[in-house]
C-alpha cells in the first residue's frame, strides 16, 4: 500500500485513483482547512502527514484556507450552527495556521490558496447555478442534518450552502484528489459532483480515521477542549498523553507515531506514546526531560526542579480565577472556580479554597495549578 494510503477509510470511486496515479503526472491533492483556530492539533497533524506523504511521492498539496467559508460556518458532525468569528480573527488564524503546516509539509510542492479569491466573486446568477448541482432531499441525507431536522432544531440555509462552496473550491483549483477525514466524506463526494456539473473530471476522494481526543470518546477537537497542539511545550505535551484513557492507546500508536503498540504493561505503553509524540514534535532530548519532569511532579508529587518566575497583578487582594486565566494559562474563570473548588489551587503544597486571596500570600510562594502547571510570584 501506498505511504499516502495508510490508515485510510474511503478511497472512492474504487479503482479511480490508482487510474490517475498511473497517469505519470504530479497529481493536485485538496486539502481544506478551517481557520476558526490558529492550532494545528495531533488529530489535524494526522492528515498533514498522509498529505506530506503525496508530496513525496512527486504530488502537489494544496491547501484551501476557509477564509470565506468560515463565514458561514462548516457544520459537519455538528448538532448545532457553528459561531462566526470575527474576520480579522480569522486572518490572524489562517496565517498562524499555515506557519506550524510547514513543520509538516514540503514548501516547494505546497500552494496555499485562500477561497474568498472565487467565491468573493460570485453572483448572485451563478450561485444559484452552483445550488442546481444537488437537492434539498440529498442535503438532508447527511446525519448531521438529518438529526437536526428530526429534532427541530434550526438548519441555516448558509450551512446548506456550505458543501456547495467547498465543492466550487476543487472546481477552481481543478483538483485531481481531496482528503479529509471521515466526517467530511458527504462534503468530498459532493465536490464530485459539482466538479462534474461544471465539465471538469470529479476529484478522487481519500478519507482517513478521525483520531480520539484526549477524553477516548469523540474526535480530536480546539472546540471540545480535547486536544494537544502540535506547538504545545513538552511538558503539557506528554501530560496531556498521559491522560488519555488505555482503550485510545491502540489507535494513538498507529495514528500519532505510525506505529503498533508494543505488548505488556498499558503505562509503560503510555509513556513510551508520550515521549515519542514529544519526541516528534521537540527532539529526543525534550521527550527524555519531559519524562523526567512528569515522574518528578505528577508520580512523585515534587515541585519540578525549575518553576518560572512572573509578577503579581496590582492590588492587595488577588482574585484568584482572574490570575489563574491571566497567569497560568486556563482557558476560563469558570474552570478556574471548579479547579479551586476541587482543591486543585495550592500555595506552597496547601489547598487553597478562596477566591480572593491577600497579596502577602502569594508573594514568593510556589502556587501550583492542577498537576503540571507551577509558578512562583516574586515578593515585592
Amino acid at each position: 500500500m501506498a505511504e499516502f494510503l495508510r490508515h485510510s477509510v474511503d478511497v472512492l470511486p474504487e479503482g479511480e485513483l490508482e487510474r490517475k496515479l498511473a497517469l505519470g503526472r504530479p497529481l493536485r491533492v485538496k486539502l481544506g482547512i478551517d481557520p476558526t483556530a490558529a492550532d494545528i492539533h495531533f488529530g489535524f497533524a494526522f492528515v498533514l502527514r498522509r498529505l506530506r506523504a503525496f508530496q513525496d511521492a512527486g504530488h502537489v498539496a494544496v491547501l484551501i484556507v476557509g477564509d470565506y467559508t468560515a463565514r458561514i460556518g462548516d457544520p459537519s458532525g455538528r448538532s448545532k450552527e457553528r459561531q462566526v468569528l470575527p474576520d480579522e480573527v480569522l486572518d490572524r488564524n489562517a496565517e498562524l495556521f499555515a506557519e506550524q503546516a510547514f513543520r509538516i509539509l514540503d514548501r516547494d510542492r505546497t500552494e496555499i490558496r485562500f477561497n474568498g479569491e472565487w467565491l468573493g466573486k460570485l453572483d448572485y446568477a451563478e450561485l444559484v447555478r452552483l445550488t442546481r448541482t444537488g437537492t434539498v432531499a440529498r442535503l438532508l441525507e447527511r446525519n448531521d442534518f438529518a438529526e437536526r431536522f428530526g429534532q427541530g432544531i434550526p438548519i441555516s440555509v448558509s450551512e446548506l450552502l456550505y458543501p456547495f462552496a467547498q465543492g466550487y473550491d476543487s472546481v477552481s483549483i481543478e483538483a485531481d484528489i481531496e482528503v479529509g477525514g471521515t466526517d467530511q466524506l458527504y462534503n468530498l463526494l459532493m465536490g464530485r459532483d459539482v466538479m462534474q456539473h461544471y465539465a471538469l473530471e470529479p476529484q478522487s476522494v481519500v478519507t482517513y480515521e478521525l483520531l480520539v481526543g484526549t477524553d477516548g470518546a469523540i474526535k480530536m477537537s480546539k472546540s471540545e477542549g480535547n486536544y494537544i497542539g502540535i506547538d504545545e511545550p513538552p511538558d503539557e505535551q506528554f501530560g496531556k498523553v498521559m491522560s488519555i484513557p488505555d482503550e485510545a492507546l491502540e489507535q494513538w500508536w498507529r495514528l500519532c507515531l505510525d506505529r503498533e503498540p508494543p505488548a505488556g504493561d498499558p503505562m509503560e505503553s503510555k509513556l513510551a506514546l508520550a515521549r515519542g509524540i514529544v519526541a516528534l514534535w521537540h527532539g529526543e532530548e525534550a521527550g527524555r526531560s519531559a519524562e523526567e519532569h512528569f515522574t518528578r511532579v505528577v508520580r512523585e508529587g515534587k515541585p519540578p526542579e525549575e518553576v518560572p518566575e512572573a509578577e503579581l497583578p496590582d492590588g492587595e487582594t488577588i482574585h484568584l480565577p482572574a490570575l489563574l486565566v491571566e497567569s497560568f494559562g486556563l482557558p476560563s474563570t469558570s474552570e478556574a472556580r471548579r479547579l479551586i473548588a476541587q482543591g486543585g489551587v495550592r500555595v506552597d503544597g496547601e489547598p487553597v479554597t478562596e477566591l480572593d486571596v491577600p497579596r502577602h500570600r502569594l508573594e514568593g510562594r510556589l502556587i501550583q495549578a492542577g498537576k503540571r502547571r507551577f509558578l512562583r510570584f516574586r515578593a515585592a
